[in-house]
């Protein structure tokens, strides 16, 4: 028998190294203009493919999770995105840098579906878990733009890539001999279900989770691949190298990890109508003050934001983890993750072509539309009890 704590440091662990190594490009893209010979926003289209692997590829993840070994799918990541990265490092043109950032993508994948589910199952406290969890996936976010700004100024692009994923195969073969396989999930004891199932309207609860799992995948994406660009052009004045400027991004989105900690305390204690509405009422406005914000108030604004997009976060992967009995629970999360990241492939073309016509105002006013769709969602999320519902036998 596994550890739990064990297994969730592993959990938490996977968390960074998968939001890390999905936005060593964005941070990187920058330095890497001169050696492709490619404007920003044609670069930027190139990890087009990884994106959309990141969605579509959680379905059968889930699936394998559940159905084989969810022990297995994530020593598939670790080693995966690992000797991916390093591929995407070597590359010598773009057809090579497409396939490692597409590689990435399918691997990072994973991670979500399974990760999230292997954590919900040896997790004692759900929302307490779930938030730190989140948090330290919010701080691969934030680490990814200072790592990448560290390595990329002072070893190169490359560097940016090939160490993590060195990192990460090293931490796979760790993940090997410390957690051991156990029964697959579908072989386990009786059905289960949540409590919550009676209560609510479970039509109308995936039916709010799928809209605003598709609007803020759009939001988080466009607005994680462009805070690097944001920043560089906002304060120009007061950060010119990538090191500096990785540094100050960094911080902006370390107020997610913040949200996300105090969001899973705060679920265990409230329906999770009131944090749902509060985290989406403020980012239509947050988004349409960073269009026109300049210095400063940029890097406040900025983690302003990512303190409401990552709590809601937090709140969607409660949804799931109260409503959805234990086989099913890395099958429902593989679909929540194809909605979001699916939709946020849509990121990628939106940014090549808005960017380069309208400029970031007129990518964060579009944003700003899709902000004000999460939050008229969120108003039509019943309420639910004060306590999230354990799951309990059928």
């Amino acid at each position: 028998m596994n550890r739990p704590r064990t297994v969730i440091r592993f959990i938490n662990a996977a968390h960074i190294i998968d939001h890390l190594f999905m936005l060593i490009f964005p941070a990187a893209v920058l330095g890497m203009t001169a050696t492709f010979d490619l404007s920003y926003a044609e670069l930027i289209g190139l990890s087009l493919g990884g994106f959309i692997a990141f969605g579509a590829c959680s379905l059968p993840a889930g699936w394998l999770g559940d159905r084989w070994s969810r022990r297995h799918m994530m020593l598939a990541f670790f080693l995966g995105i690992g000797v991916s990265a390093i591929f995407t490092g070597l590359s010598s043109g773009t057809p090579m840098l497409v396939l490692g950032l597409t590689l990435m993508g399918v691997f990072a994948a994973i991670y979500h579906p399974v990760g999230t589910a292997m954590l919900v199952a040896h997790a004692e406290n759900r929302g307490r878990e779930i938030g730190i969890n989140g948090m330290w996936g919010n701080l691969g976010v934030a680490f990814s733009a200072l790592v990448t700004g560290f390595l990329t100024a002072h070893f190169g692009w490359r560097a940016a890539f090939i160490l993590p994923g060195a990192l990460s195969v090293a931490i796979g073969i760790w993940f090997a001999f410390c957690v051991r396989d156990e029964a697959s999930p579908v072989a386990a004891a009786g059905a289960r279900r949540g409590t919550g199932a009676g209560q609510v309207s479970m039509r109308l609860v995936f039916g709010v989770l799928a809209l605003v799992t598709a609007t803020g995948g759009v939001i988080f994406n466009a607005s994680t691949m462009t805070y690097p660009k944001l920043f560089q052009e906002r304060l120009v004045d007061l950060f010119a190298s990538p090191e500096s400027l990785g540094i100050v991004v960094s911080i902006a989105y370390a107020f997610g990890a913040v949200a996300q900690l105090l969001m899973g305390r705060v679920l265990d204690r409230f329906s999770l109508k009131l944090p749902f509405v509060a985290m989406t009422l403020c980012q239509g406005p947050l988004l349409v003050a960073m269009a026109y914000a300049d210095g400063w108030a940029v890097i406040a604004l900025g983690a302003a934001f990512m303190f409401v997009v990552f709590g809601q976060v937090t709140v969607n992967d409660t949804m799931v983890a109260s409503f959805v009995a234990p086989q099913w629970q890395a099958r429902v999360f593989a679909l929540r993750y194809f909605l979001s990241f699916g939709a946020s492939a849509a990121a990628i073309p939106m940014i090549a072509f808005i960017e380069p016509r309208h400029g970031l105002v007129g990518l964060y006013l579009v944003l700003a539309v899709f902000g004000a769709l999460t939050f008229a969602a969120a108003l039509a999320f019943p309420r639910t009890p004060a306590h999230a519902p354990k799951a309990v036998p059928a």
